[in-house]
């Protein structure tokens, strides 16, 4: 169909999307291990702050690194992360 707009390309298949998920699950699991917390106890500490989720679910969802700005937040003040180097 002549003047159809091009097919958005899938977030996973867009190299830019996935060299920056790549990033910031890095950096996540960076600070996670600098402070000795693991996906259960993050979990334990998310859980204080409202946000419920479990380990396995963590390992899946810092694994594929495509979460969300507000997670990621949620994660670092869980484990008391007041700086971020990128």
């Amino acid at each position: 169909m002549p003047g159809a707009p091009p097919k958005a390309e899938k977030r996973k298949e867009n190299p830019v999307n996935v060299e920056y998920e790549t990033k910031v699950k890095n950096l996540l699991k960076g600070e996670l291990k600098r402070r000795g917390v693991t996906y259960a106890k993050l979990a334990q500490l998310l859980t204080e702050i409202g946000v419920v989720e479990t380990e396995k679910n963590l390992n899946n969802k810092i694994a594929r690194g495509g979460f969300s700005a507000a997670f990621m937040v949620q994660c670092l003040e869980a484990i008391g992360c007041k700086e971020l180097r990128i």
